[in-house]
C-alpha cells in the first residue's frame, strides 16, 4: 500500500511561490540589471560602431538582395542541347 492509498493521507495545498518559481524570478531581476547595467556602461562603445554600420551594410545588401545583373546567367537561359548561344 503507498502513502497515496492510505486512508489518512491527505494532499497539502501549495502555501506561497515554488523554489524553482522564486529561483526564476531572481534569475529574470539578475538578467535586467545586467543588461542595463552593459546598455549604460558600453553605450559610448555602440554609438562609435554606428558610423560603420552603412560600410558594412553595402556588401550585405550587395549579397543578399542584388539579383541578376553582371552577366550572370541561370539555369532558364541556357539552351537544353549544351551548346551556347
Amino acid at each position: 500500500m503507498s502513502v497515496q492509498d492510505h486512508p489518512a493521507y491527505e494532499e497539502r495545498p501549495q502555501q506561497g511561490m515554488s523554489t524553482k518559481s522564486k529561483a526564476g524570478l531572481v534569475l529574470i531581476g539578475f538578467l535586467i540589471i545586467a543588461g542595463a547595467l552593459l546598455f549604460t556602461e558600453h553605450w559610448a562603445h555602440v554609438l562609435g560602431l554606428l558610423i560603420w554600420l552603412p560600410l558594412l551594410a553595402c556588401p550585405l545588401m550587395h549579397l543578399f538582395m542584388h539579383h541578376g545583373g553582371h552577366g550572370h546567367r541561370h539555369a532558364d537561359n541556357q539552351p537544353t542541347d549544351g551548346r551556347s548561344k
